[in-house]
């Protein structure tokens, strides 16, 4: 009995202790990586806890409140989705406590950037927490989750149209032929990769002997997108560049393979199905990959003036170092009673890594409460096909979006 309720005490201790030892050594300028490490570190706890915690989650009599003890599967998605409400927890009350932050001279800016020993032990005691709420608790935020991962996912999206944009324009900006070829050259890799990609998953979704319409109708819809992006882009009226059209498709063909992949594995039309269990892992661990990628990028474009995380009152000069610019300088640094703006928000900043932690508890658990026969099989069923399919055409609706809104818009400058 105690063995198991201090289950999540000894794991998240174990983090808290390797994150703490370095706490004091987290300089100000590297506190948004910080941030980064800790939430990483809550996706190595959840996965280890999913793979190795249910028989233990069986001993705590809260959790196991039942006549009939359920499967292993349903106690591994109970762990992922507690340490999951924990992380979220704690990012989001920091959001809620950094509303309103408009220069270095608030008290709060200090909290944002300081205080990593007394940060770590707060998450550390609030995941332990969530081991100790009832079931019911657990089961709203699973719903609650879904929601906010499906925010996560836009937020995902436009920060890949951030990236692909300046990328582009950095390129171009160089204005010097080298630049000019590699340009060329990444885009018709990426198409070349796009229309082989594609190819390839007829050969996978689209057995033969087989009715797989709705397969087939995922696949062409992904080819005619990145025919529409590329024409668009490329007419006249509008100020587009193949390139991020290029890389775009590339995306939504990874979008179109990943939510084919997630089929149920005994669905005739999954030409993966004999390896179901490698498909779903390797999906997986892509898709903690991205989701960790999309919040080291928000940390380091958070530091730049020119990014949708600036607040109103940030100067609009910009950063070339967005981790290292201005704002990360001491305050002693400035010599003059003025106050310095901060240069982007701090609870939009913690926002993302709140969503973050919903999302990946979707990942691991597959956006649904239904347990699969084998729990080694996570982000399989047709929840999770649906929300990759639709979050590829958000993609595309986006993208075009953003290169017809000057046209549609004149007056407004979408700079």
């Amino acid at each position: 009995m105690w063995c198991a309720s201090c289950l999540a005490s000894a794991c998240a201790g174990c983090t808290c202790n390797l994150c703490a030892s370095a706490a004091s050594a987290v300089p100000r300028r590297s506190a948004r990586l910080a941030y980064c490490g800790l939430f990483a570190a809550s996706l190595v706890l959840a996965f280890l806890l999913r793979q190795f915690g249910a028989p233990l989650l069986q001993q705590i009599p809260w959790i196991n409140a039942f006549d009939q003890t359920p499967p292993d599967a349903w106690f591994q998605m109970n762990a992922v989705l507690r340490v999951s409400l924990g992380n979220f927890l704690f990012f989001a009350i920091f959001a809620l406590m950094m509303i309103g932050i408009k220069d270095q001279n608030d008290r709060r800016d200090a909290w944002h950037h300081g205080g990593w020993t007394a940060k770590i032990a707060v998450w550390a005691v609030l995941i332990v927490l969530m081991f100790c709420v009832p079931n019911i608790v657990i089961t709203i935020y699973e719903v609650l989750s879904k929601f906010g991962s499906g925010l996560f996912l836009l937020v995902q999206v436009v920060m890949l149209l951030d990236f692909t944009n300046n990328w582009n324009d950095s390129w171009v900006e160089k204005d010097e032929k080298k630049w000019e070829i590699a340009l060329l050259v990444v885009t018709v890799v990426c198409y070349l990769a796009t229309f082989a990609f594609s190819g390839v998953l007829f050969m996978w979704f689209n057995p033969s002997g087989h009715d797989c319409g709705l397969n087939v109708f995922f696949i062409v819809m992904t080819l005619i997108l990145a025919f529409a992006f590329a024409i668009v882009a490329l007419h006249p009226q509008v100020n587009g560049s193949v390139m991020p059209a290029s890389v775009i498709s590339v995306y939504c063909a990874y979008l179109c393979y990943t939510g084919l992949s997630s089929e149920p594995d005994d669905y005739e039309c999954n030409g993966l199905h004999m390896h179901s269990k490698q498909v779903s892992m390797g999906a997986l661990i892509l898709g903690m990959l991205t989701t960790v990628l999309s919040v080291v990028y928000s940390a380091v474009r958070a530091g730049s003036s020119t990014t949708f995380l600036s607040p109103p009152s940030s100067p609009r000069s910009g950063a070339k170092n967005p981790l290292l610019g201005d704002e990360e300088k001491g305050k002693g640094d400035d010599k003059e009673s003025e106050p310095r703006p901060v240069t982007y928000s701090y609870t939009f900043f913690h926002l993302i890594f709140a969503l973050a932690s919903m999302y990946s508890a979707m990942l691991l658990t597959g956006w649904t409460s239904a347990v699969s026969e084998s729990s080694e099989l996570m982000n399989v069923g047709w929840t999770t096909v649906w929300v990759r399919i639709c979050t590829e055409w958000v993609t595309a609706t986006l993208y075009i979006w953003t290169l017809i809104a000057p046209l549609l818009f004149p007056d407004r400058d979408f700079s």
